[in-house]
């Protein structure tokens, strides 16, 4: 899947990059018509450790998915927003299923 990444306040290094995609690229086995994505990472200057916020949003046909996390690490942050991704696909999915 092709994902535009974002990091805004600071560089990603590649490996965070890599992690990012690998995570997303797992969410083409639960939804296999995701047309593309985008990954926006933000380093918040708040006082609070938790200050790293990663948000998604995937394309497929008919609709966007969008989820927004904030924590203390983007890798903590990319799988809960990746978790929730795929809750919301597995729900189109049902609703498809349902409809068709």
């Amino acid at each position: 899947m092709k994902l535009q990444m974002h990091s805004i306040h600071f560089d990603a290094d590649q490996k965070l990059v890599n992690f990012i995609q690998k995570k997303a690229d797992k969410l083409e086995t639960f939804y296999d018509r995701i047309i593309d994505g985008e990954v926006i990472m933000k380093v918040e200057n708040v006082d609070s450790r938790e200050n790293k916020i990663i948000e998604v949003k995937l394309n497929i046909p008919g609709a966007q998915l969008f989820a927004k996390k904030q924590s203390k690490s983007f890798e903590a942050g990319a799988d809960e927003v990746i978790e929730s991704l795929r809750r919301q696909l597995k729900k189109r999915k049902e609703k498809m299923a349902a409809h068709a």
